[in-house]
């Protein structure tokens, strides 16, 4: 199984190793009389919201923008509680907020409706090879057919909530799209696609589940993160005809599959 971590911005470990040097120097300066650690540790929510800024500033899907921007809100009202503001977030308050925000993302969803989610870009001019495929896409007469399902199932975009999504996808040029499960359960088969170069998906699974099964020539290539939850492949080795899929993203209390 390949499982790599992105390489953007700086490393993992280097906020790691400022984490520990920070907290460091915060216990030296308490030894010393200095500073007091324990009022500069009652506002640590704080680092929740830099944290989460500065991880959404270099976030690349919506999916990540989705995450690292709950996680800020989360750290913006620890942090109002902890300035004495907290009455104003209890029971009574939160629900509606979540209603509201929950509308948001309906009405943001459906107005990118019309544009073409995050994949691997196609080249203006690629000519779908139908015959390349042989059996399946020979057909006299259905070039024009298997071109126009091509475009129309090349990019993916599904959602569950709260409920289960099964789909299976036929097209000689898949290229990638969304996938994006709350508490509920997705199940994406690709075994009859095929790829022209590399594919992308981007992932989101927060108490739901979400299965991609692929054809046995295609190299998959892991790089989720999993929070309290995983991301598992149990796929073959690939003969190395270069295709090869990308998955990203989270699982939150969560899993992703991909076998074939």
């Amino acid at each position: 199984m390949k499982n790599d971590t992105r390489n953007s911005g700086i490393p993992n470990q280097v906020w790691l190793g400022l984490a520990v040097i920070a907290f460091g120097l915060l216990f030296l300066l308490d030894n010393l009389n200095i500073v007091d650690r324990h009022r500069v540790l009652h506002y640590w929510p704080v680092l929740v919201v830099i944290g989460g800024l500065v991880k959404y500033a270099g976030a690349e899907t919506q999916h990540e923008r989705m995450v690292f921007g709950l996680i800020t809100a989360a750290g913006v009202i620890l942090t109002l509680n902890r300035l004495g503001y907290g009455y104003f977030f209890n029971a009574r308050t939160l629900w509606p907020v979540l209603l509201i925000l929950l509308g948001i993302g309906v009405i943001h969803k459906a107005m990118r409706k019309g544009v073409t989610p995050h994949a691997v870009p196609l080249k203006d001019d690629v000519d779908v090879d139908v015959d390349a495929d042989a059996d399946a896409w020979a057909k006299p007469g259905a070039a024009a057919d298997a071109k126009a399902g091509a475009d129309a199932n090349a990019v993916v975009d599904i959602t569950a909530i709260l409920g289960g999504f099964e789909r299976r996808i036929s097209t000689p040029a898949f290229r990638g799209g969304d996938i994006c499960a709350i508490m509920g359960g997705c199940v994406l088969d690709l075994r009859d696609s095929s790829i022209v170069g590399d594919a992308e998906l981007n992932v989101f699974a927060v108490m739901g589940g979400i299965t991609i099964k692929c054809p046995p020539d295609w190299s998959i290539v892991l790089k989720g993160v999993p929070i309290l939850g995983g991301f598992e492949e149990k796929t073959s080795p690939a003969p190395g005809t270069g295709k090869r899929l990308t998955i990203r993203g989270y699982a939150i209390m969560g899993g992703v599959e991909v076998r074939n």
